[in-house]
């Protein structure tokens, strides 16, 4: 083929180069150079972030254009070596283009000529654009992970050191039952680990390779998938060529995820928000700020706005569904607005994630004013009846009676006299009057909710346990990818080394 028709085979964007002296209609034609339009479709400098992404996806294709006998090892060798050198100058040295991959190409042309444009042979902006796209996302998305990691570790630790801290809990924000410390911190470990979880799947889907799909309908040249998706450490290709440039589902998928875990920092966020201000949480200055005219606030500044991140995330999620909805096959340019989301939700969440695992981390718990205020409400109620019911009262006269009690002041007196009213016959004949006085004392109502996950030390101790276990195991998976990934990028290195 000429390289005409090479270039041609790519893709709609992709047109003859020219090998001007000035760079300019070097990729495109200068029909389509000027205008007041082109600032509008440019994202040069929106695509920053994934200038070293798209070397590296450049570096691949080169080298198995290279192996499969389609450019001649001099011309690879050539284009490697500009390649190296545009790195070092940096996304700043780039010359003007829409993007960075055409800015890149052009790059690589000025500085060897016109078998430069021997580079994009084979594909297409469309399929490049998204194996960039995957490729730095992937690694944004082990750092999101990495941060959920160090968040449920805080909460561990802080379930552990306070196992037998008693505190009050609550529904409807009103005082329900007394429970733990620990058993409120593992519950947010518990749904941070399901948001871990949904991130290492997420990562599954986005670490496969796009590239080689061309514009969207294959290419006639012998290329090698599997190859360029083994030297970028992708785990496979996305198989269908039109499927594989024009998807973005992977995008979408990781900012629900993302959003499902601002959700959940939110949650924490506002726990303790609300904890702080009844005094049963200080948290350190690091993570707070004060007023600039009130002298004696101590606010929680950070959580707030960790609060507020996942308004954010949820916008994204909508915009980028909106971006999305509707598009038909194959690419659209619609797409270059949709990558914005991604970038601006795993930012945002992370940083997030990083602080709330901070916050709790270095928090205080005041244990005095927790206890006391354990029992606000009658709190121990459901413990009394649930005491009556396993000596033989249905339950739901046991709660008749308990709240009879509750209107009166819900102490052991106003048991009794429940009791004469509501069943005509003393406490005394139900239960033993000790295990009443047990059971309206939070401390000892916790200890005896030993069900699996309950609050009571014992069932604490256990899920300890089994959050230690889950924390372990997926270290180690975020660690295997990672490792998978610096592999791939030193064997990739490795093989360009034997062409500069």
């Amino acid at each position: 083929m000429t390289e005409e028709s090479a270039r041609d085979d790519g893709g709609e964007f992709d047109v003859a180069t020219d090998g001007g002296a000035d760079g300019k209609g070097v990729v495109r034609r200068d029909r389509f150079s000027g205008g007041p339009a082109r600032g509008f479709l440019s994202s040069l400098e929106a695509d920053e972030r994934i200038f070293e992404a798209d070397l590296e996806v450049d570096r691949a294709h080169v080298v198995m254009l290279a192996e499969q006998g389609i450019v001649a090892d001099d011309v690879a060798g050539n284009v490697l070596t500009a390649l190296d050198a545009i790195e070092v100058e940096g996304h700043a040295g780039l010359p003007e283009g829409e993007d960075v991959h055409e800015a890149i190409e052009t790059a690589v042309i000025e500085r060897i000529g016109e078998q430069g444009g021997k580079m994009h042979t084979a594909r297409s902006r469309n399929d490049e654009v998204a194996a960039c796209i995957r490729y730095r996302l992937r690694e944004d998305v082990l750092e999101a992970i990495e941060t959920t990691l160090a968040l449920r570790e805080s909460l561990v630790e802080v379930a552990a050191e306070h196992a037998d801290t008693v505190m009050p809990g609550y529904t409807h924000l009103q005082p329900a039952q007394p429970i733990t410390v620990g058993h409120w911190a593992l519950s947010y470990e518990a749904a941070v680990r399901r948001d871990t979880e949904r991130l290492l799947e997420a990562y599954d889907r986005i670490n496969q390779s796009p590239l080689g799909g061309a514009a969207f309908a294959g290419t006639t040249f012998d290329i090698d998938r599997e190859r360029t998706a083994e030297l970028l450490g992708f785990d496979g290709v996305v198989e269908n060529s039109m499927d594989a440039s024009s998807s973005r589902d992977f995008l979408l998928e990781t900012v629900q995820t993302l959003s499902t875990h601002a959700t959940t920092l939110s949650g924490l966020a506002e726990d303790v928000v609300i904890f702080a201000n009844r005094g049963f949480v200080d948290l350190s200055d690091d993570y707070s700020s004060t007023s600039s005219i009130m002298p004696q606030k101590k606010n929680p500044d950070t959580l707030e706005l960790v609060r507020a991140v996942a308004g954010d995330a949820a916008g994204s999620v909508q915009g980028l569904t909106t971006t999305l909805k509707g598009l038909p096959r194959a690419y659209n340019r619609d797409l270059q607005r949709a990558t914005t989301h991604a970038w601006e939700t795993v930012d945002a969440v992370t940083e997030a994630s990083e602080v709330a695992a901070g916050a709790v981390a270095t928090a205080d718990w005041n244990e005095e004013t927790l206890a006391a205020e354990a029992g606000e409400g009658f709190s121990t109620a459901t413990g009394v009846a649930d005491l009556l019911a396993a000596n033989g009262l249905p339950f739901r006269t046991a709660h008749e009676m308990v709240a009879v009690a509750a209107e009166n002041g819900g102490d052991y007196d106003a048991l009794e006299a429940a009791a004469a009213d509501v069943l005509g016959e003393p406490l005394e004949s139900l239960v033993d009057p000790e295990d009443v006085r047990d059971a309206l004392d939070p401390a000892e109502s916790v200890a005896s909710r030993d069900s699996q996950g309950g609050p009571a030390p014992d069932a604490v101790a256990d899920q300890l346990e089994d959050a230690r276990r889950a924390i372990a195991a997926d270290e180690a998976t975020l660690e295997a990818r990672i490792d998978a990934l610096e592999d791939a990028h030193e064997a990739l290195r490795s093989e360009v080394n034997e062409y500069v």
